[in-house]
């Protein structure tokens, strides 16, 4: 029977109200830092936006007529003003619009997050919280609750199964609060952030997700 490692469950005031547990072989495997690497790369390299341009020189405007006769000028044979070696000249490999995103497996990409969330329970930067009841859409509101959780030192990624606009309203005044869905919950964001903050519930999907 394998081993059980308890997590706890706070509520919004920062006392313990419940545990989780998660098997030993989650807690305790090794870190693969290239995997890691590999995800991260991954979420930086989609969200390019691949739109940097530059022009050829047959896509500059005039340059078709030869500046000068080839030979007798005493001056060096030029076919056009356009030239990548003429000032306001085309761009020699310079960049075109392109796409740059690309995926990894399905495995590598959920093995990469449940690494990037146990380096945070290990480094014990990881909150669960056994609910997330924001009543009014006021900035202060956010600020207690992360104040009370002792998440204020550094960026702070907060994670529910849904975000609701009282939530999004609370917190948007918050430079170092990133708000996410649980489905759009990745090894980037995690390890980008200093604490990271899940639901209950949302972590109970992520938990269903990649088998923790």
């Amino acid at each position: 029977m394998t081993d059980k490692i308890t997590l706890n469950i706070l509520d919004k005031s920062g006392k313990r109200v419940d545990t989780m547990k998660i098997d030993e072989k989650v807690w305790t495997q090794r870190i693969n830092q290239d995997l890691l690497h590999k995800a991260i790369v991954m979420s930086l390299a989609n969200k390019r936006a691949g739109t940097a341009s530059t022009k050829t020189r047959s896509d500059c405007r005039g340059g078709g007529r030869k500046p000068w006769r080839q030979k007798g000028t005493g001056r060096a044979r030029a076919g056009t003003i356009r030239s990548p070696l003429w000032r306001g000249g085309g761009v020699t490999f310079g960049p075109h619009p392109r796409d740059y995103s690309h995926s990894l497996p399905k495995k590598m990409k959920n093995k990469a997050l449940v690494q990037a969330i146990v380096s945070k329970i290990n480094e014990k930067d990881l909150i669960i919280l056994d609910d997330l009841k924001i009543e009014t859409p006021k900035t202060k509101e956010a600020a207690q609750l992360l104040k009370k959780l002792k998440a204020t030192d550094g960026a702070t990624l907060l994670v529910t199964k849904s975000l609701d606009e009282t939530l999004k309203k609370a917190a948007r005044n918050l430079p170092n609060l990133e708000l996410a869905n649980v489905k759009d919950l990745n090894a980037y964001n995690i390890l980008k952030n200093t604490k990271v903050i899940l639901t209950k519930e949302a972590f109970l999907e992520v938990k269903k997700r990649v088998k923790l």
